[in-house]
């Protein structure tokens, strides 16, 4: 594994070319993607968060699930109690770098209407979440 040297400064300096890994947030609670809908949004309800950071069986991030989009899952016709965290399409990606700058990030998120981003470093486990500011 190939550690990333990063150097912390100011927020005052060159705000323009902050990157993620200045400005995430702890990656919070983890789920393996084998987890119901259900007991994901308990797992949210219990810790008070709007996301959760969903990995695989050898405990890389695949991607996060939000409250809404959970909900509208479960709210849908198709809902059964069966379905995983796996079976849903947008679990997978994307991922922003710890290296990929504050504005990238959010133009991207922007583009496609996700809230919250997962950073991961370069062998896949969650290193924190990029939430878009409003």
């Amino acid at each position: 594994m190939t550690l990333v040297q990063m150097q912390f400064r100011p927020a005052s300096a060159h705000p323009v070319h902050r990157t993620v890994a200045d400005t995430m947030d702890a990656a919070g609670p983890q789920v393996w993607e084998n987890m119901t809908v259900e007991v994901a949004l308990s797992v949210m309800a219990a810790d008070h968060t709007g996301h959760l950071v969903v990995c695989d069986e050898d405990g890389l991030c695949t991607g996060l699930v939000t409250r809404a989009g959970l909900t509208a899952v479960r709210d849908s016709s198709g809902y059964t109690d069966r379905i995983r965290l796996r079976d849903i399409a947008d679990v997978i990606g994307p991922f922003a770098s710890p290296l990929t700058t504050r504005v990238e990030a959010e133009r991207a998120m922007r583009c496609r209407q996700l809230g919250a981003l997962p950073v991961v470093d370069e062998d896949g486990n969650a290193l924190g979440v990029l939430a878009l500011s409003r």
